[in-house]
C-alpha cells in the first residue's frame, strides 16, 4: 500500500499504468523525499532515469510497453508491429518495441541505458499523426491500421511487409481499404508502391504470403488472375475455400505451406483432391517454397495446365 491514504487519484494511475510512473507523477503526489525512500528501501525500482517501478519485480509485458512510452517522452505512442500486436495481431516479431514521436521531438538518450529485463526500444518520428490515426488504449497506440502500414514500411524485407499486412486482414484485426486510407496520408511511406499492390493482392482474395507469391507470379509471367479463396461445398456438406482457382477453366492451384506435411493434413488434402477430380476439375499442386524460390518452373506448369484446359494465350 502507498504511504499517502489520501493519494487515490495517484493509486488510480498506477493501476492504470501497470505500476510504471514517472518520477514527476510520482513526487508531484508524493514528494520528493518519499520517493527517495521508496527506492532507497528497495520496495520501488527505478528502471532509467525519470522512470520508476512501483515495485521491485521483473517487468511483465505491460510494464515493458509503459517503460518505453514513458521513457521515450511526452506525445509518444506505440507503433509498427507492437501496436499491432496489441490490437490482437499474431505471429508479429515482439521485439524491439516500436515507438512514435513527433518529428520535432529528440529521442531521449534514456532509451539507450535499459535494464537487461527491458527489451530495446525503437523511436521513429512522424510529422503526420492525426487522430483518425490512434487507438484510445492505455498506453496510447496507433490504430490496426496505421500499425500495420508502419509494420510493413519498417519491416526488414519485403517478404515480411506483405506477410504483416496479410496477418493483420486474414486475422480480421482491420480491412485493406482501411490500411489503404492511411497510406494515402503517407506519400513518404517507405514501400509505400509494394505496400498498395499488396493491399490490392489482398482485397482480391489472397489471405496468405503464398498465395501473395503466387498473384506475383501470375503477373510476371503473364498468366490470367486467378480467382482466390472461392467458396465450394466438399461432396461431405463441409464448406472449403480453394486457394487459386480459375473458374473458366476450372483448374485449381494449391499451395502447400508446411502444416500439409502432417499426416492429418496430408490425408485430408487427399481427400480434397480426389473431390475436386471427381467434380472434372484439374488441380497442380505446388510447395511454397517452390513458388517463391523456383516462379519460372511453377509457372510453366500453370501455363500447361491452363493450356491442357483450353486456354489459349489470352490476358
Amino acid at each position: 500500500m502507498l504511504p499517502d491514504q489520501d493519494g487515490a487519484e495517484f493509486d488510480w494511475l498506477v493501476f492504470e499504468q501497470a505500476g510504471v510512473v514517472t518520477s514527476r507523477q510520482a513526487t508531484d503526489s508524493l514528494g520528493r523525499a518519499t520517493v527517495r525512500g521508496l527506492v532507497r528501501s528497495g520496495r520501488w525500482r527505478a528502471i532509467c532515469r525519470n522512470v520508476l517501478l512501483t515495485g521491485n519485480g521483473r517487468l511483465t509485458r505491460d510494464q515493458q510497453l509503459w517503460v518505453a512510452v514513458l521513457a521515450a517522452g511526452s506525445d509518444a505512442v506505440l507503433a509498427g508491429a507492437t501496436a499491432a500486436a496489441e490490437a490482437g495481431v499474431r505471429g508479429l516479431r515482439q521485439e524491439p518495441l516500436h515507438v512514435l514521436i513527433p518529428a520535432n521531438r529528440q529521442v531521449s538518450g534514456i532509451l539507450r541505458r535499459l535494464p537487461l529485463d527491458m527489451p530495446a526500444v525503437l523511436v521513429r518520428r512522424t510529422t503526420i499523426l492525426p487522430d483518425s490515426h490512434l487507438q484510445v488504449a492505455r498506453p496510447t497506440r496507433t490504430s490496426a491500421a496505421r500499425a500495420l502500414a508502419d509494420a510493413a514500411g519498417w519491416a526488414r524485407s519485403d517478404d515480411e511487409a506483405r506477410t504483416v499486412l496479410a496477418a493483420g486482414c486474414q486475422q480480421r484485426r482491420t480491412t485493406a481499404g482501411e490500411i489503404r486510407g492511411v497510406v494515402v496520408e503517407l506519400p513518404k511511406l517507405r514501400r509505400r508502391r509494394l505496400i498498395l499492390r499488396t493491399l490490392d493482392d489482398i482485397e482480391g482474395g489472397a489471405h496468405a504470403l503464398s498465395e501473395l507469391d503466387f498473384v506475383a507470379l501470375c503477373r510476371r509471367f503473364r498468366i490470367p488472375p486467378p480467382d482466390l479463396q472461392q467458396r465450394r461445398v466438399d461432396a461431405g456438406g463441409r464448406v472449403r475455400y480453394l486457394d487459386v482457382y480459375w473458374r473458366r477453366w476450372r483448374l485449381h492451384v494449391e499451395i502447400d505451406g508446411a502444416h500439409h506435411m502432417d499426416v492429418r493434413h496430408w490425408a485430408a488434402d487427399l481427400r480434397r483432391q480426389n473431390d475436386i477430380w471427381i467434380a472434372g476439375d484439374r488441380i497442380l499442386r505446388f510447395p511454397a517454397w517452390l513458388v517463391r524460390s523456383r516462379p519460372a518452373e511453377v509457372a510453366e506448369q500453370v501455363r500447361a495446365g491452363l493450356s491442357a484446359a483450353g486456354w489459349r494465350g489470352e490476358p
